[in-house]
């Protein structure tokens, strides 16, 4: 029987968060394991319930441009990215303002900051008048959640409240985009860099230099089922055909568009596991925004594991 309580109620969220507790958070994304940003032991809580190493940073979600000013500096171009897609997934890294503590960033001076689109969530945050570190609310390295009932799966009993806001709409995380040099798309996710690019005039380049920004890693997103990669049905099939004698095996994504794949691989990966599926043949959708994010989950969800 689960010890943590599950709830619609935004008071009773306001008030443990207030008291420095801990939440499971909906977002249109992904659920969040929330705790104030002002408040260093919730925040070190996130990160032991999580199992998530020290370095790693958390975002900053807040619930509109003029409180994400608070805790960022944004240049014109984080402006007009703010001002395009928020309420939204997306994500943006600016300078860090003296409002954040360090933990919250793994040390660094940046710091990652969202609005998201869930009127919970923002119902939430402006309750409280202050932002909320909110990473995914599941073990560190695993599937990320998209339901309540998967908040409690990982977390219960390490988190003191689940906020249920039904299921996440859009199923992967945000796109982050690194705006304090040379715009890079960090993750893919919903908003294409193609959509950047146009928002913030200015072109967006690959990606480099060391993890700074959440699902950066190189294995990420894993269900204990191994999961391998096809880029087409009859190789799916064929790979799933193959399996060593004993396997269990299932295949994703086929007949799915990338929006209906991103909403449903979380859920799909998390129910593999449950019913005590071996292997997952992940199908690789073609072309940008979602189906680019869904192949980035997807292809660290089956990278090495240490």
């Amino acid at each position: 029987m689960s010890t943590t309580r599950v709830t619609t109620d935004i008071d009773e969220a306001v008030a443990v968060l207030a008291a420095g507790g801990i939440v499971g958070l909906p977002t249109e994304t992904v659920y969040g394991l929330a705790a104030r940003v002002s408040d260093e032991t919730a925040v070190r809580r996130v990160f032991a319930a999580k199992g998530r190493p020290a370095d790693h940073p958390l975002i900053v979600h807040v619930s509109s441009l003029a409180q994400a000013l608070a805790y960022g500096e944004f240049d014109e171009r984080a402006t007009a990215l703010a001002g395009r897609f928020w309420p939204g997934p997306l994500t943006l890294l600016v300078r860090r303002r003296d409002t954040v503590p360090l933990v919250v960033t793994g040390g660094r001076d940046t710091v990652a900051i969202r609005v998201p689109a869930h009127p919970m969530a923002l119902e939430l945050i402006d309750r409280l008048g202050e932002g909320l570190v909110a990473p995914s609310a599941n073990r560190f390295g695993r599937v990320s959640p998209t339901e309540a009932s998967h908040v409690v799966a990982d977390l219960d009993g390490l988190v003191d409240l689940v906020l249920d806001g039904g299921r996440c709409t859009v199923g992967v995380e945000s796109t982050i985009v690194d705006c304090t040099g040379t715009l890079q798309v960090l993750r893919p996710g919903a908003v294409t860099a193609d959509q950047i690019e146009e928002a913030a005039a200015e072109e967006v380049a690959a990606a480099t230099g060391p993890s700074r920004a959440p699902g950066m890693l190189a294995s990420h997103y894993a269900p204990r089922a191994r999961v391998h990669l096809a880029s087409a049905t009859e190789e799916a099939r064929s790979a799933a055909s193959t399996m060593p004698p004993g396997s269990n095996v299932r295949v994703l994504g086929e007949g799915l568009d990338a929006v209906a794949y991103a909403a449903s691989l979380y859920g799909e990966l998390r129910r593999a596991d449950d019913d005590g599926v071996t292997d997952v043949v992940a199908l690789l959708p073609e072309g940008g925004g979602l189906a680019a994010a869904v192949r980035d989950r997807l292809s660290k969800a089956a990278a090495e594991r240490h």
